[in-house]
């Protein structure tokens, strides 16, 4: 089927075919005949780059442009999110249709929205936008929901599953575009969307599966391959790969053996001559370091020299992007990275390495076994698009018998069915509170009603949901977030309160015991408070790290903080990380620098934004909630912390840092040469500013602008670079 036999509207042929699309793919087109263009609702399932995006945006732009209302399309992470606004409102622009990216703040309806016809965004926030219920959503007329498999997941499949299970309850039921490359249990989740079904295995390119075990590769097919034997096992099939003209992307199960073997990578593919430095790598990591340089893009930048990067959710968002702009451009030759990238960008490569069938759990110290879905997802990587005849996905064997064990438990094995993780107690009492808050169930049997919209309710039934329902319930209304009274169910003003604020109960429940039970607080003893609830990221807490965390609980903390130590051992260990999550904060905000912060931590810049971001906006809800509950001390300071949590600076400084544009290494270098105020600022000449470092000429004419009202911010302090060169 070609794009002109399409039924859209014309400008929409044009615009697609002037991005170089001409006749659709087999999946897309069957799309087409079961009536996605038709508002029908569609679960399309087939393998990586086989055009599951494109379906979902002529739906959307279809319905933009023929019908008005608007559109939301979902993904499971902010980057990801990122990525489809761009290419979404690139096309958009072209055609006049206003396009969003929406994903901060949870405790707002956004009502700037109703004026766009596209919105992008996550599914968290979108199932904050249904809780406040904002008189806009009457116009939702279609909703894409990508990577649907992820209902699947223990931390975000609850949230996708309500959020579908909400939009069943609207009014105007919205259609239904859910987006994956691996759904077992096809029929069954169709069946629960209500969804016509389109499920594939066709590929734009061939997929070959096979395991490297001593010098040779033994593909799924029975077809073997010997390599030539020049280091050790990864080194070989990247080598082969790329004297073939090809790219690689390797998995590794940690960040420091992601980082190790980048680094191994690059000296010994250069020293094979199979990798020559190029003038372009050198400028990619300038570019980097002139994003953000610390010891670990420092690092980054040596092995980017040799065409060779590393890539984890510690490394910041904007030096992913250009690594990621990077290999799309073909420049850079191989990526090691962490598992978390199968999930969260399109790279596709020649060839992809799982160098581990595990990883490690951060969060519980230990190594598991990846799922069968998470290796096809990684292996769906496998393949470029007009670049490869065929992609291919090699687990690495140390044994004969783990070749076999590879072969059966993951090549030859279908990935897991889909299943229903929302009767676990933390997403469910979020959810139930959410349900009575937001004014969507005010009895039990309104409740049942709302839950059997779930795929837990289809997949379990409704014991299964009673019994949740009632350990759920009793914790809200014993916690004092909702009123059980003759049947009728109500929030109180703290239940609406907190999950208006989209935390989890029990993290409200955590700050208002202890906020109550003391009349003052430390810096650091609040900071210990956000940290052990169950909403805040926890730093682990290392084996030889035990010791000091422990004498500087006993020595110097011990009285500032709210909460005891528990006497339970395996609570005493979390505890301890807490504290060590807790000084790491206390660290931020006392403006040490971002490489002690790494060094002494053992973390990266993404592991500091995620885990301030996330204090600030306990802070924010913790504030909230000490002013209704009428604690006046707490909540001044409360509010001054989070301003504090998202500069990372002293008290001092906040004045300066409330100039948009102005961070925390600016602000320290006016406030050292006397400019401690914006009156400070608005009485001194620009030839007076630029002589501070820092600043120079250019940003201290910026800054008299933005105090004469002549700009909204301040250049932010890095020199972004720009990404499409890599393009």
């Amino acid at each position: 089927m070609e794009i002109e036999e399409l039924d859209v509207p014309e400008s929409l042929k044009q615009a697609l075919k002037r991005r170089g699309y001409r006749t659709l793919y087999p999946p897309q087109e069957e799309a087409i005949k079961n009536g996605v263009l038709e508002g029908k609702n569609l679960l399309l399932t087939s393998p990586t780059a086989s055009g599951k995006t494109l379906i979902a945006i002529l739906a959307i732009f279809k319905k933009a442009l023929t019908e008005g209302g608007m559109s939301f399309y979902l993904t499971p992470l902010r980057a990801l999110a990122s990525e489809k606004y761009e290419e979404i409102k690139s096309l958009g622009d072209e055609l006049g249709l206003r396009v969003a990216l929406s994903i901060g703040d949870y405790d707002s309806d956004d009502p700037w929205l109703e004026r766009y016809d596209i919105v992008v965004s996550t599914n968290e926030k979108v199932d904050s936008l249904l809780r406040h219920k904002p008189s806009w959503m009457s116009k939702l007329g279609a909703v894409v929901l990508d990577e649907i498999h992820l209902v699947n997941s223990e931390k975000r499949g609850p949230t996708l599953e309500m959020v579908i299970a909400r939009l069943k309850t609207l009014p105007k039921r919205p259609q239904i575009i859910a987006l994956s490359a691996t759904v077992r249990n096809a029929k069954e989740i169709g069946e629960w969307l209500n969804a016509e079904i389109v499920a594939t295995e066709w590929r734009p390119v061939a997929l070959k599966e096979g395991v490297y075990y001593d010098g040779e590769i033994e593909y799924s097919n029975g077809e073997t391959v010997e390599l030539d034997r020049k280091a050790d096992e990864i080194t070989d099939l990247v080598a082969s790969c790329l004297e073939g003209g090809g790219q690689a992307l390797v998995f590794a199960p940690t960040r420091r053996t992601a980082v190790a073997k980048a680094r191994k990578l690059a000296v010994l593919l250069r020293r094979l001559k199979v990798l020559e430095p190029r003038r372009e790598n050198a400028a990619i990591a300038s570019d980097i370091l002139a994003a953000e340089r610390n010891k670990i893009t420092e690092l980054l930048a040596e092995t980017v020299k040799r065409g060779v990067a590393f890539h984890h959710a510690g490394l910041s968002y904007p030096v992913r992007r250009i690594i990621e702009k990077a290999f799309r451009g073909n420049i850079l030759k191989v990526i090691v990275a962490t598992p978390t990238l199968a999930a969260g960008v399109n790279l596709p490569a020649r060839r992809v390495i799982i160098s581990d069938y595990r990883r490690y759990n951060v969060e519980l110290g230990y190594y598991e076994r990846i799922s069968v879905m998470e290796y096809k997802q990684m292996a769906g990587r496998a393949g470029r698009p007009k670049y490869d005849k065929y992609g291919e996905a090699i687990l690495l064997a140390k044994t004969l018998e783990e070749k076999d064990f590879l072969l059966e438990t993951y090549i030859l094995a279908p990935p897991e069915r889909i299943t229903s993780k929302l009767s676990s107690e933390p997403a469910l009492r979020a959810h139930l509170l959410a349900t009575v808050a937001s004014g969507y169930a005010s009895t039990l049997d309104q409740l049942r009603k709302i839950f059997t919209n779930t795929l837990c309710y289809m997949q379990y039934g409704q014991f299964n949901i009673d019994v949740s329902t009632k350990a759920a319930l009793q914790f809200l209304v014993a916690r004092g977030f909702i009123r059980s009274e003759n049947g009728t169910l109500e929030a109180t003003e703290i239940g609406r309160l907190t999950s208006s604020l989209y935390i989890d109960p029990l993290s409200a429940a955590v700050i208002t015991e202890h906020l109550s039970a003391s009349q003052k607080a430390s810096v650091i003893g609040y900071l210990h408070l956000l940290a052990a609830t169950p909403d805040m990221p926890k730093l682990y807490l290392r084996r030889k790290e035990r010791e000091r965390y422990e004498e500087l609980l006993e020595e110097h903390l011990r009285g500032e903080l709210l909460i005891e130590p528990p006497i339970n051992p395996y609570d005493y260990e979390f505890y301890l990380a807490e504290l060590k999550t807790a000084l790491l904060l206390y660290d931020w905000i006392e403006e040490t620098s971002d490489d002690v912060l790494i060094e002494k931590y053992n973390v990266g810049t993404g592991d500091i934004y995620s885990l301030t971001q996330s204090a600030e906006w306990l802070a924010y809800a913790a504030s909230r909630l000490a002013n209704a509950l009428g604690l006046a001390h707490h909540y001044v300071r409360l509010a001054n912390l989070r301003h504090r949590i998202k500069h990372g600076v002293k008290e001092e400084l906040l004045e300066l840092v409330s100039i948009k544009g102005i961070g925390r290494v600016r602000a320290r270098a006016l406030y050292s040469h006397g400019y401690r105020t914006i009156l400070d600022l608005q009485k001194a000449s620009p030839e007076e500013l630029a002589r501070i470092p820092t600043i120079g000429p250019t940003i201290a004419a910026k800054i008299k602008a933005y105090l004469r009202g002549e700009a909204s911010q301040i250049e932010p302090a890095t020199n972004k670079p720009t990404l499409e060169q890599y393009m």
